[in-house]
């Protein structure tokens, strides 16, 4: 795992975070899990841990985001996801000791708990009634994963994949009186990765967006004034 020579590290005691995976915790289980965090605060772009790395345990996101992605021999990388606060990464190396499958590089400065296999492993031991919310969310990875397969090889255009990748951010975006509106927090050239295109087209295709108002810009912020309307290029 890469390190950096101003990364700030301790004991992580933190008890309360969001997301589905701790929210389906015990209060009890998740101060003992998050016991045994050591946290890092990391600058942007610093990778975690890279695909076919050994397994050496699990990071949970404290604050920040984190980019999940598969990259090839070549060059050429497919973003996964973005993990924010409170999400847990390298769950299924973690539990079976293979490979990492992804690599996990920070978007933005950001705060990361490792927490060891081994005590992973003695957690699950001290709380085998966590095995249920640790099935779940490896459910919910996997169902993320599989969206996002549908998303890049299933849709026909990039305006139907950025489209859809749009109307999904927005399911968890505020309803105003414009529309719905989230933040952006990739860059034209990480979304590209995201749905499998160039930067260019991406740029290019949300100019289109904005110019027949499916969209609205406002700094980092991206309103949609009607998902229907947007939906008819995600149908593409």
């Amino acid at each position: 795992m890469q390190m950096v020579s101003n990364a700030v590290s301790g004991r992580e005691p933190q008890a309360h975070l969001p997301g589905e995976f701790f929210s389906k915790l015990s209060p009890e289980e998740t101060t003992d899990l998050m016991s045994l965090g050591h946290s890092t605060s990391y600058p942007p772009n610093m990778v975690l841990f890279s695909e076919d790395d050994e397994a050496s345990g699990l990071y949970v996101v404290l604050e920040g985001e984190v980019k999940l992605s598969m990259n090839s021999r070549d060059g050429r990388s497919l973003t996964l996801r973005i993990a924010a606060k409170g999400e847990i990464l390298g769950l299924v190396s973690a539990l079976t000791g293979s490979p990492f499958e992804k690599t996990a590089a920070t978007l933005y400065p950001s705060k990361v708990a490792f927490i060891s296999r081994r005590d992973f492993l003695a957690f699950l031991a001290r709380h085998p009634e966590s095995y249920k919310t640790v099935t779940d969310e490896l459910g919910r990875q996997m169902s993320l994963a599989c969206n996002q397969l549908r998303r890049v090889g299933l849709a026909t255009t990039a305006p139907a994949k950025l489209a859809r990748l749009l109307i999904d951010w927005s399911k968890t975006g505020q309803a105003t009186a414009s529309g719905t509106k989230f933040r952006v927090s990739m860059t034209h050239e990480q979304i590209g990765e995201f749905i499998g295109t160039s930067r260019e087209t991406v740029t290019r295709t949300l100019s289109t967006f904005k110019s027949r108002r499916l969209v609205a810009f406002n700094g980092t912020s991206l309103t949609i004034p009607s998902r229907d309307a947007l939906e008819s290029f995600a149908c593409c």
